[in-house]
């Protein structure tokens, strides 16, 4: 294969594998957006979720696109409790509190992870796991077709609901607005908790897909939550579509440096992204400047 036909198929491979990273920072994006609390168990959460599609093919033979509409849902619920149930009552706290309890909350779940899965990694090998499709001279992997077409519906559909419908405009009055939700009478604390059960399902919904992608280890918990705060930054801390556009780049940019260096780099020239963005656009790359 040509180099330039390689370059091209690590570059399409890239951009589908970091629209689902978009999809999982997304869920982050949205809730620090909106709740103005930074979740650190992000990534843990997005492990349970690769683990729960693991566990429902095995047990089903669910396809991971078909299960992950109940594991969305159970993450909503999920993330809908413990907004309401454990951060709510730290909102009027001091910042270092909401980062402990989620802290807290991330290695309760890796342990748990570890406990009832052990350490060993566990994949999903679908009939289209070996298939393929071409378009021209690029050659990608069905799989990231799939979940790259999947992750663009996903995430198309959550920017409707914040955009056309009624509790996605409260929603975004509330993130505008506190004081002046409270004063129209906005049960701000219900759509807080409906904030993060979205935020949540969203990464139930990346989780379902990525483990078509890459075998799942309780491991993969913090990586993949720093992994989702170097996007989210690149991106624009707060602006859903920045979460998307920081997932492609930084997918792209690990394929790039897998290919032209070693695997091993991908880590440092995410990194070095996250740096030059820090240093020339602060905000982020579709972030807007605090006034």
């Amino acid at each position: 294969m040509p180099a330039a036909d390689l370059v091209a198929n690590v570059v399409v491979s890239g951009i589908l594998t970091g629209l689902v990273y978009g999809l999982m920072a997304l869920g982050l994006s949205v809730i620090f957006g909106v709740v103005r609390v930074v979740n650190f168990a992000h990534g843990e959460m997005m492990t349970i979720a690769m683990y729960a599609a693991t566990v429902l093919f095995a047990a089903l033979k669910l396809d991971p696109f078909v299960s992950m509409l109940p594991i969305a849902a159970a993450f909503f619920v999920f993330g809908y409790a413990l907004q309401a149930g454990f951060i709510n009552p730290f909102n009027t706290r001091p910042e270092h509190s909401q980062f402990m309890l989620l802290v807290a909350v991330a290695l309760i779940m890796v342990n748990m992870l570890l406990l009832v899965f052990g350490p060993d990694a566990r994949s999903v090998q679908t009939s289209y796991a070996f298939d393929s499709f071409a378009f021209g001279r690029v050659v990608v992997d069905a799989t990231k077709v799939y979940a790259g077409a999947a992750a663009i519906v996903v995430a198309a559909a959550l920017f409707a609901f914040f955009r056309f419908s009624d509790l996605g405009k409260a929603i975004r009055a509330c993130a505008d607005n506190y004081t002046g939700a409270l004063v129209v009478g906005l049960n701000v604390k219900h759509l807080y908790a409906l904030t993060f059960g979205l935020g949540a399902a969203c990464v139930g919904a990346a989780g379902s897909m990525l483990v078509l992608i890459i075998d799942v280890t309780p491991p993969l918990g913090p990586q993949y939550t720093l992994l989702a705060f170097v996007i989210v930054i690149t991106g624009g801390l707060g602006s859903m579509p920045g979460a998307l556009v920081g997932g492609v780049l930084i997918g792209m940019t690990e394929a790039l440096a897998g290919l032209l260096f070693t695997p091993s780099a991908k880590s440092m020239f995410a990194f070095a992204i996250l740096v030059l963005v820090l240093l020339f656009r602060p905000q982020g790359i579709l972030g807007k400047r605090a006034s």
